[in-house]
């Protein structure tokens, strides 16, 4: 890596040392704690994951060009200087064994916020060059095509047509002045095309006013994930300048995760000013549909079900109770797992994992900790809210050979819908 490239890394690094930034790292007293908190570290035993070492680079710019003790140390040659050769051993910690899951900041006795350090490391590491090759593809595609994953709009139009034929209901699209706007991650559009046709019948029962948007469908953010602001703020802002355009009053936010963190949390402070509308997560809209009255379903699922709390949507977005009074409509035998709600485990996938093809074999190592929690339980049927989750759970089951269904919650309800023609 070029000294000017470095350089631009180490500049990274100063920037987001902020007044947040420097009391964590001074107020860390190595308790450990956070390690016991990170699936990492729990199921590979290895001291390298733990959550505050992933952050040694960070920190040792923090020390050497912030405090006086570095700075002597620094004088004294006793503190070896953040290089190529430091960055890029470090690397693989902060992408691969860390998910942003936010586990380890719960658990903190201080308070410091571990998983938002490592999301402002990781704007050092991306300007240094240094991220994994499968997360530099999916923001390049991302910012050049629209979508992390390649998808297109003719793709979108495609299932748009296999939905509208299977459901018989029109899929609103560019229309101005409803109160929705609907986004979709690329998984949905490709993986879980039922997701919309689930929209659809559910919008139509409960008389919602709605739209998909041309040119701005994609709701996955791969800026938060590989840690470039500048990326992350152009993928908000064709979000934003299309909810804007079509006046709606609402964005809903999909079943995915770090889309809900990007549109909901972190999108006003990227393009620097309020919303001239509302986010909301789809299991929002559909708590406040089902609490109003306009969500009517019937029937009971027979399964003995339970719910995997995606990261970022429950433990850092506060969607906790709206998914279990959503199951309690449709099943009788709901059991919850032995950690759930903001202290669930990550599926092992997030913070743009599951786009790194090196770190597979860790991602599967790590899953035991989701296999052990399904296996107390003896569910029939896994029920969740991302799509990420859906497919890094579905190929962890299937690594180990266990015959569960992953399903998602939202078309779970519309399969329950009163007066739907699919249900009768």
């Amino acid at each position: 890596m070029s000294e000017a490239t470095l350089e631009r890394g180490l500049n990274a690094f100063r920037e987001q040392m902020n007044a947040p930034i420097a009391s964590f790292f001074s107020s860390c007293v190595n308790c450990g704690m956070c390690a016991e908190a990170c699936l990492f570290y729990t199921e590979t035993g290895d001291p390298k994951y733990t959550p505050i070492n992933k952050l040694e680079p960070f920190r040792r710019i923090w020390e050497q060009e912030y405090t006086l003790w570095g700075r002597v140390k620094s004088w004294l040659g006793l503190s070896r200087p953040v290089d190529d050769e430091l960055l890029q051993a470090w690397e693989p910690l902060i992408y691969d064994g860390c998910t942003l899951c936010g586990r380890c900041s719960m658990v903190c006795p201080v308070g410091n916020d571990i998983s938002y350090m490592i999301r402002c490391a990781r704007e050092g590491f991306v300007a240094a060059g240094y991220a994994p090759d499968g997360m530099k593809n999916a923001s390049r595609r991302a910012v050049t095509i629209g979508s992390p994953m390649g998808v297109k709009y003719p793709a979108l139009a495609a299932q748009i047509k296999h939905v509208e034929a299977d459901t018989g209901l029109s899929i609103p699209m560019d229309v101005e002045g409803v109160d929705y706007m609907a986004l979709l991650s690329s998984m949905e559009i490709m993986n879980f095309p039922e997701y919309l046709g689930a929209l659809a019948r559910i919008f139509k029962q409960a008389g919602i006013t709605w739209t998909l948007c041309s040119e701005a469908f994609e709701a996955t953010n791969s800026g938060i994930q590989i840690g470039s602001s500048d990326i992350a703020k152009e993928l908000v802002n064709r979000v934003v300048v299309a909810a804007e355009r079509l006046k709606v009053k609402y964005v809903i936010s999909p079943e995915c995760g770090h889309a809900y963190t990007a549109i909901r949390w972190e999108g006003p402070n990227l393009i620097g000013r309020p919303y001239h509308f509302k986010v909301v997560h789809i299991l929002e809209l559909l708590e406040e549909l089902r609490s109003s009255g306009r969500l009517k379903t019937e029937g009971f699922e027979e399964a003995r079900l339970t719910f995997h709390d995606p990261c970022q949507i429950v433990r850092k977005g506060g969607v906790l109770e709206q998914p279990r009074n959503l199951l309690n409509m449709v099943a009788g035998d709901v059991v919850e797992m032995s950690d759930h709600r903001e202290m669930n485990w990550c599926c092992g996938g997030g913070g743009g994992v599951s786009a790194i093809e090196r770190a597979e074999a860790l991602r599967l190592k790590v899953f035991t900790r989701k296999k052990s929690q399904l296996e107390e339980l003896n569910v029939d049927t896994l029920v969740t809210a991302c799509a990420n989750c859906r497919l890094i759970i579905e190929e962890g089951l299937e690594e180990y050979r266990m015959e569960i269904p992953v399903v998602g919650l939202t078309e779970m309800i519309a399969e329950h819908l009163v007066g739907d023609e699919k249900n009768e």
